[in-house]
């Protein structure tokens, strides 16, 4: 029988943070908790932990109330990796790991053989045996995440509980640490609940989704059930795309930029809209933003150099997924976010046929009156891969008005004088 969450109420002194929780998680299933910042994620994590005990409600695994279990026993099935994994003695990460037998072990009992068996084959199934003998706090975050995810598998569980695991991580440790999750779901068949602040690695990697609000589950599904524009917009309060990847098939939420406010031009300065890719707008986005100017940026794929300079920067940016052409929806959402801008920058990007929109949104702010600056640092027959295609809108974005521009000093220049 799989773990189940009935009908539980968990209280902070007298306030309630978890109201009438109800869900289960199978053998072999990958569940993650998603939610805005205290919907209550964590709390569930520690109530299904027994670190809180829950006022109402009860929590069962294989029909047995675990609140009733004795706390060896308990360890025994459930281990936890919270989020905070700061270690500050200078111990071995073989000896952090070992630590996860002390469930195992009598009072004042050493480990035998087969514990020190048991963690090394934990710490080979979480790549990190390599670095068995070193200081603990020599490591890197994404390394001590993993000492600390063995030290997990050590105490043998059935149900291992993680609180926002990839949290602080490079990208690369955070795909390690869910393949791993998702192998120990197919080959170990444990029951893996994840608290996951980061949607698109969530929707990548879960079997299904709870999203808590307010201490209540809204939803409850598969990632097409849970993950709707409708749903994260009346949880986190932010307007977003939700598509398929057109690889994986797995949903990709990005992130629509809010509508600036108005504020009088000579007051707030002008707001330059970058239409670019591939690293070609990240210097000019960051001279702008150093001069004040507002800043905005469209379409890029996510993880591209420039959306991640536009995170760094904090500048709004519409995001189509990696790898991915421009739909619709991101079209659009480019669309009203240069009708916003009172300057439109075309930068020296190569046009193949995935982001050849991005030169009709070029051509819809010359309709619209905007003033429009088209980069030709370098010839955009060298930049076309569309068999013309972009050659000839290009020509007809000159002819409509278009200041052309070779560097970023005559970009400011025509600013100015705009």
């Amino acid at each position: 029988m799989p773990l189940e969450i009935k009908d539980v109420d968990t209280y902070y002194g007298s306030v309630k943070i978890l109201d009438s929780i109800n869900f289960n998680a199978s053998h072999g299933e990958l569940l993650g908790i998603i939610g805005p910042n205290g919907s209550g994620k964590t709390t569930l994590l520690r109530t299904i932990s027994r670190i809180l005990k829950p006022k109402v409600g009860a929590i069962l695994l294989e029909g047995r109330d675990v609140l009733e279990m004795g706390y060896r026993e308990f360890s025994r099935i459930f281990a936890a990796v919270p989020q905070d994994t700061t270690i500050n003695f200078d111990f071995s990460a073989l000896d952090i790991v070992l630590m996860g037998r002390n469930p195992h072990l009598g009072r004042l009992e050493l480990e035998s053989e087969k514990d020190i068996e048991i963690a090394r084959r934990s710490m080979r199934l979480t790549n990190c045996w390599e670095f068995a003998e070193r200081p603990i706090t020599e490591l890197s975050g994404g390394e001590r995440q993993l000492v600390i995810i063995a030290r997990a598998l050590t105490q043998e569980p059935k149900v291992l509980l993680l609180d926002e695991p990839t949290s602080h991580l490079d990208i690369n440790y955070q795909i390690e640490i869910m393949e791993l999750l998702k192998r120990l779901t197919s080959e170990e068949k444990l029951i893996v609940i994840a608290v996951i602040h980061d949607l698109n690695l969530a929707a990548r990697y879960c079997d299904r989704l709870v999203l808590l609000h307010d201490g209540k589950i809204v939803s409850l599904g598969t990632q097409a059930e849970v993950l709707t524009a409708e749903n994260i917009k009346n949880t986190f309060g932010a307007d977003v795309i939700v598509k398929k990847h057109a690889l994986t098939n797995h949903c990709y939420v990005s992130p629509v930029p809010s509508p600036l406010k108005r504020q009088n031009k000579t007051e707030a300065g002008l707001t330059v809209h970058l239409i670019c890719g591939g690293g070609e707008g990240a210097s000019l986005m960051h001279e702008l933003a150093k001069k004040g100017y507002k800043v905005s940026v469209g379409v890029v794929n996510m993880l591209d150099t420039d959306y991640e300079v536009a995170k760094l920067l904090n500048i709004p940016v519409v995001t189509e997924a990696p790898y991915s052409p421009i739909s619709e929806e991101a079209f659009q959402a480019h669309l009203a976010v240069v009708d916003r801008a009172n300057v439109v920058v075309l930068c020296n990007i190569p046009f193949g046929f995935g982001n050849l929109r991005n030169l009709e949104v070029a051509e819809r702010a010359l309709e619209r009156n905007k003033p429009l600056l088209v980069f030709e640092a370098t010839r955009i027959e060298k930049r076309d891969f569309t068999n013309g295609e972009a050659t000839k809108r290009f020509i007809i974005l000159k002819g409509k008005g278009a200041i052309r521009v070779k560097n970023q000093e005559e970009v400011f220049k025509a600013i100015g004088q705009l």
